[in-house]
């Protein structure tokens, strides 16, 4: 399965980068002596954040939208995926394999029925919180429990499930990339109605036509830079933090698939890290002594 770079930083980077859009833009158009006060159009921001708002809710269903607004917040936090994150969980799957290793796969039924109340889990807050990621150990546990599927068929069960989380978290940053690919078109028809409206005017005073030509023009700007400058940045990050996700969840699933085929919980945690992105991996050294920490 395909890794992908963490999306360590995007917070930072994110804000950082439409400042210098926005700050580089607006610096260079008064450095020209333009007037900022002609951008502010507010009927163009109507016509194209109305128009771009109305396209994003005909496209995509409930779901979507809302997963729209929890993606766009989530932008403004740190990433999850750290390399501290990455240290507990080879810590919390080394003390499951251990477990299961010492009492048995039914040992581990208490804890797989109900995570939130296991004392495995609740040493590792931050693991508890990536509910994907819990549910995804749990339910792929319970299915080794059973032991009635071989480990070609466990492989392809994560690889299905992987796949259609992946498939689903990906599905923002698409949308978002779609609109954000239409707000040039948008900005057009927004300089379409402006032209109108000044032909309407030609003969008048020429000030007023001028102005008239000037608000329609803000109309193309406007969406240009909505598209390749906000939105399209945007569904990128987007889509880096839900690869990340994908990589953390990959990660448990390679150690899953090792221990299954009756690798020791040591060598299967070392599966795992070697899953992880180089800049994000704990050190062989650093490995060897959590685990050995937690053997004691």
């Amino acid at each position: 399965m395909d890794s992908y770079p963490l999306a360590g930083g995007i917070t930072v980077f994110l804000i950082i980068g439409l400042i210098v859009v926005f700050g580089s833009i607006l610096a260079g158009y008064v450095l020209h002596h333009g007037n900022v006060l002609v951008l502010w159009q507010w009927t163009e921001f109507i016509i194209i954040g109305g128009a771009g708002l109305g396209a994003y809710i005909v496209g995509n269903p409930p779901s979507i939208l809302k997963a729209t607004l929890s993606q766009t917040l989530a932008l403004l936090k740190p990433t999850p995926y750290s390399d501290k994150a990455y240290s507990e969980l080879l810590q919390v799957l080394y003390d499951v394999f251990q477990k299961a290793r010492k009492d048995g796969l039914v040992g581990l039924e208490p804890h797989i029925e109900e995570p939130e109340k296991s004392d495995i889990f609740k040493k590792y807050p931050h693991f508890m919180k990536q509910h994907h990621a819990m549910s995804f150990l749990a339910d792929t546990l319970k299915v080794l429990l059973t032991g009635t599927i071989e480990n070609h068929h466990l492989a392809d069960i994560l690889e299905t499930d992987l796949e259609q989380h992946n498939e689903e978290s990906l599905a923002v940053a698409h949308a978002v990339r779609t609109v954000g690919d239409a707000m040039p078109g948008f900005g057009i028809i927004a300089a379409v109605l402006g032209v109108i409206i000044t032909m309407g005017k030609i003969g008048g005073d020429p000030s007023g036509v001028g102005e008239s030509v000037a608000a329609a023009l803000v109309g193309t700007f406007l969406g240009i830079l909505l598209c390749y400058g906000v939105l399209a940045p945007m569904a990128n990050a987007m889509e880096l933090r839900a690869r990340a996700e994908h990589s953390y969840m990959n990660c448990i699933r390679t150690a899953i698939l090792a221990f299954a085929r009756g690798d020791s919980p040591m060598t299967a945690v070392e599966f795992a890290r070697r899953n992880i992105e180089p800049n994000e991996r704990p050190s062989f050294s650093a490995l060897e002594q959590m685990t050995r920490k937690r053997a004691a």
